[in-house]
């Protein structure tokens, strides 16, 4: 059970990190499509590359759930921790990393969305092993935590916060505009 649970956790962090990375290019591939804009990165700012982390993340859940809910009935709290834990990543190593340099580089930022899957896909490995946070509210907290913050991308896509977090460096933009 542990090994199938290990290629499942596998799976995810490669289907998140390809996926997340395609999810850079759809927006622009779509020429500008409002649909893509709801599940893809529409600016260069950290709010957006931390939704190209949960977007494939979200989805697999998704499948996950349906396909392993049964012999890991905490798997909705654990991913919703991991999934917390992988999108505040991206933006604690990035501004890190930034800050002591004093600017970015690509392949950094590359490696920044990486560690942060595997950062959600390790801690969900971990707790889903040993079981942990298995009550019932916990399984509806994270349920209520997934779906939140998939309406969150959302809505912060087309109404982003005017703070530093939704601001495009290359533009100065915020969202969609």
């Amino acid at each position: 059970m542990r090994r199938k649970l290990f290629f499942w956790e596998l799976g995810g962090f490669l289907f998140t990190g390809v996926l997340g990375t395609l999810l850079h290019f759809v927006y622009e591939w779509s020429g500008g499509s409002a649909l893509a804009a709801w599940f893809s990165a529409v600016n260069e700012s950290t709010w957006e590359h931390m939704k190209l982390l949960f977007v494939p993340l979200f989805l697999f859940s998704l499948v996950q759930v349906c396909l392993l809910g049964r012999n890991y009935p905490n798997l909705p709290a654990v991913r919703a921790l991991g999934a917390l834990a992988g999108i505040v990543l991206i933006p604690v190593l990035f501004y890190t990393y930034t800050g002591v340099l004093g600017f970015h580089v690509v392949w950094a930022d590359i490696a920044v969305f990486f560690l942060a899957d595997l950062g959600a896909f390790a801690l969900d490995f971990c707790l889903l092993r040993r079981g942990k946070l298995s009550s019932r509210w916990m399984q509806l907290l994270g349920l209520a935590v997934l779906w939140g913050l998939a309406f969150c991308f959302v809505w912060c896509t087309f109404r982003p916060p005017r703070l530093a977090l939704w601001r495009d460096p290359v533009t100065g933009l915020y969202g969609i505009s």
